[in-house]
This record gives structure tokens, sequence and C-alpha cells, in this order.
């Protein structure tokens, strides 16, 4: 990532640029929470939740299962389940609730970015009085993706470890290593005064980038341009370059999905 000097904002719309055959596909996908799903008794709880899915394995290069949005009311919970085939984060992006992590409860609220391994039991609880919000990013194991693809590796069965929750906010960025073994290496916090810009990519690895607050817009090196604002959510292909420009102030929050294939040649 890099920072550079403040720069005019461009037209608000959305406009590719250049013959469709010649333009890298520096925007996986772009979304909102707008027309999100009600779904019912998610992983077995009472009560509502909405879900909205920005992008997928049909997306992403990356073993990435999905990159999501969902949100609790008053009271509301997640069910809690087991993860056997993926590692998942959940990221609190507004009100307060309860992580619960092998049958404990952990306080979170805006910023707390909760750590889920295979082999351990997690769910949300809101208990506060507004809406619950959190984006999610759930990413297969090596053992899962071997398993997809026909390697021949037999995973073994993950012990459960201990709650690992951070809080994104205050530490603004954060690696996975010594939790997850697959493609989600970090999460990271960005913020930008109105009129700054910074370019975000990487050659070895995806960009998922979701708008906590704030308003601004996203330009890829081939002139594709969209809007941004609050609960806007892109993906980025590897080997890309796409500036973010903010016109208020901006939050972004960026997860890294690496490449197998790439980032071992790197290294």
């Amino acid at each position: 990532m890099t920072t550079a000097p403040t720069a005019r904002p461009g037209e608000a719309d959305v406009r590719p640029a250049g013959p469709p055959d010649s333009r890298p596909h520096a925007f996986r996908s772009i979304g909102t929470v707008a027309g999100a799903a009600t779904v019912h008794g998610v992983h077995g709880a009472a009560g509502r939740t909405h879900w909205k899915c920005f992008a997928g394995r049909r997306q992403l290069d990356s073993p990435t299962e999905a990159v999501e949005w969902a949100s609790i009311p008053p009271g509301g919970l997640s069910g809690e389940h087991r993860h056997t085939r993926t590692e998942e984060i959940y990221l609190i992006l507004q009100g307060h609730g309860e992580f619960l992590f092998n049958g404990v409860p952990h306080r979170v609220g805006p910023g707390s970015l909760a750590l889920t391994a295979p082999g351990n039991v997690h769910g949300l609880r809101n208990t506060g009085d507004t809406d619950l919000d959190w984006w999610v990013v759930e990413t297969l194991s090596p053992g899962t993706d071997a398993v997809l693809s026909g390697a021949d590796l037999t995973p073994g069965v993950p012990a459960m470890g201990d709650a690992v929750i951070y809080d994104l906010f205050k530490e603004r960025t954060v690696s996975t290593d010594g939790v997850f073994t697959g493609p989600l290496r970090q999460i990271e916090a960005v913020d930008l005064d109105a009129g700054q810009r910074t370019a975000l990519g990487r050659a070895d690895a995806e960009l998922a980038v979701f708008v906590h607050s704030g308003e601004g817009r996203a330009t890829a090196a081939d002139g594709t341009a969209a809007d941004l604002s609050a609960d806007t959510c892109v993906t980025l292909g590897a080997d890309t370059l796409t500036r973010f420009e903010a016109r208020t102030p901006l939050r972004l929050l960026v997860v890294t999905l690496a490449l197998p294939q790439l980032s071992a040649e790197a290294s």
C-alpha cells in the first residue's frame, strides 16, 4: 500500500475504459448491502439475519469461500456452529454483542476482530439496543483446498484453540500468523482525511476492501471507476493497483487474500 498527495475527485459514475479484452480485471466484484436477504434460523438459531454475499469462488482466484456482510437485530443470535473446513473472521462494524467461542462469551463492539480456525465453535449474539453488523471473510484451509482440488493430502483434525480477538481500530494492522494457515494473511484499517488518497494492490494477493464510513471514489489503473459510500465492498484482483480517494473522512477495512502459487514464487 502507498499513500500519494491529494487529488481532485472525479465524476460520480462507474465506467470502464478501453476495449473489454484489454482491461485487467481490477474490480473482481463491487456491491453494497442494499437488497440484503432476510434469512431465518441461521445455523439453527431462532430469529432473523440480514445477509449479503459480495464475492465467492466464482469471482476470486484465491481459495476464498465467501466475502459477506451480516446483521442481526437487538436480542438476535447467529447460531453457534463448528468450523471443520474453513478459516473465518468476524469484524464488527457497528453495535455491541458477545462473540461465542467454544461456549465462552466475549464482549465485542465496533472494530472487534475475531479469528476462528478450524476445529472451533463460534457464534454471535446481539446484546445491544441497535442492529449488530459484521463483515465476514471465510477462506479454505489448506487441507480443505487440497481435498477439493484432488491433491494427495489427508488433513488431520485440528485441535480447539483459545479465542483470538483484536481491536482492529486500535491496532490498525493484524496478521493471522499462528492462527490461520490459509490465504487470509492480514487485516488492516486505513483512514483517509477528506482530499487524501491511497493506492492499494498486491502482486501476490487479492484484496477485499470494505468501506466502514465516509465517501470517496476508487479508480483502477485501467480507468475503471466506482463511487464509494459506507457499507460498500470491493474485491481487487492480484497484480493490480487501485487508487482510493476520500471526499469525506474515509475508513477502509482491507483484507489480504494470498494466491498460493504466486506467494510461493515470491518467497
